[in-house]
């Protein structure tokens, strides 16, 4: 029996969204639990494709300690689910919001992510995560300049 695509997505949002509001709370490990241990994994900082959870692991303990994020926006959500039901392909743009020098909020970072996620006993697991900035500062620099 074919699953429904819209729980398919309300769960794969939830999960998401889960994870990003414990990073946001300096906790990184929120996307370390819903990674597959063969998954694969690229940001702004790695040099080459990160394999295995555990190199991802070892990238955030060094790459990312003490953000405090007050607040994100997430925009143009889409989630396509296979034929089989089993491997979902989540994009979206976030925006991180940290405090400002006024007590207010600024925007900190701008992120196009694509996570890609399947079914593994039942669960959905993170087997890819893509992250890229969405307008990188040195083209938004030259473009105004």
């Amino acid at each position: 029996m074919k699953a429904d695509m819209s729980e398919i997505t309300e769960a794969i949002l939830g999960l998401e969204r889960a994870s990003n509001d414990r990073w946001n709370r300096g906790d990184y490990y929120g996307f370390l639990d819903n990674y597959s241990e063969d998954m694969t994994y690229f940001d702004p900082l790695t040099e080459k494709l990160l394999v295995g959870r555990k190199a991802v692991e070892e990238h955030f303990e060094h790459f990312y300690k003490g953000v405090a994020i007050v607040r994100s926006e997430y925009l143009n959500e889409y989630v396509t689910v296979s034929d089989g039901s089993d491997l979902a392909v989540l994009s979206y743009n976030l925006r991180n919001y940290v405090v400002d020098e006024g007590n207010g909020e600024k925007c900190a970072a701008a992120w196009n992510s694509t996570e890609v996620y399947r079914l593994v006993d039942g669960q959905w697991r993170i087997v890819h995560s893509h992250w890229s900035l969405t307008r990188h500062p040195a083209i938004v620099a030259k473009r105004t300049a």
